[in-house]
């Protein structure tokens, strides 16, 4: 649900050519069937002469409701359709999560 929406707050602002909305909590020190880490792929003409920094502003923007009631990271790749081509249409894997597991956050 959490991912829908954010999904369909992307594409209308940012009317992208490639979206991709990925739910990475199962990777995370998360009770089972949180939504609350995300990996973003967004493509969009709209980031042509921004800077990263910029992009991700735009994407907080955008997603600070869901940011404030339980969303707690998002992994974002913000490309121009020209910078998406270049990468030949892929990213880097997620690195692994460092928030450590429940017997270290007791320590």
């Amino acid at each position: 649900m959490v991912r829908q929406e954010i999904e369909t707050k992307l594409q209308a602002a940012f009317k992208p050519s490639h979206l991709e909305v990925i739910d990475e909590s199962y990777r995370h020190n998360v009770p089972a069937g949180s939504e609350s880490h995300f990996k973003i792929i967004l493509v969009s003409n709209e980031f042509v002469e921004q800077r990263m920094l910029s992009r991700h502003r735009s994407v907080y923007r955008v997603l600070a409701k869901e940011l404030e009631e339980g969303v707690h990271a998002l992994a974002l790749h913000t490309y121009t359709e020209k910078e998406w081509k270049e990468l030949g249409d892929s990213v880097l894997a997620s690195p692994a999560c460092r928030g450590g597991d429940k017997m270290t956050s007791m320590l």
